[in-house]
């Protein structure tokens, strides 16, 4: 199981985006729960980005919410979440 890191951007993000969505707050921690214990689940859709985000991945969060993230061999780095309009 690889430790979730959480960046500062992410932070201001998941703060930015609750506000907006407090329905959403649960689900997102539940995904976040799924993304450390695997990351490639089935239901998250973890997929590879392409263009000025290649070399990341992403996943869903809910219906119109996703979560940037860097997967290391020692840990996961949350670094974006949002619209998919907004984090892409």
């Amino acid at each position: 199981m690889r430790k979730i890191i959480i960046s500062p951007k992410f932070g201001r993000a998941l703060r930015r985006y609750v506000r907006r969505h407090p329905e959403l707050k649960k689900r997102i921690e539940l995904v976040i729960q799924q993304i450390e214990s695997d990351v490639f689940a089935a239901s998250l859709g973890t997929h590879p980005l392409k263009g000025k985000l290649e070399g990341l991945q992403g996943c869903s969060c809910g219906y119109d919410c996703r979560i940037v993230l860097s997967i290391e061999p020692d840990a996961i780095i949350l670094l974006d979440i949002g619209t998919h309009d907004e984090v892409y």
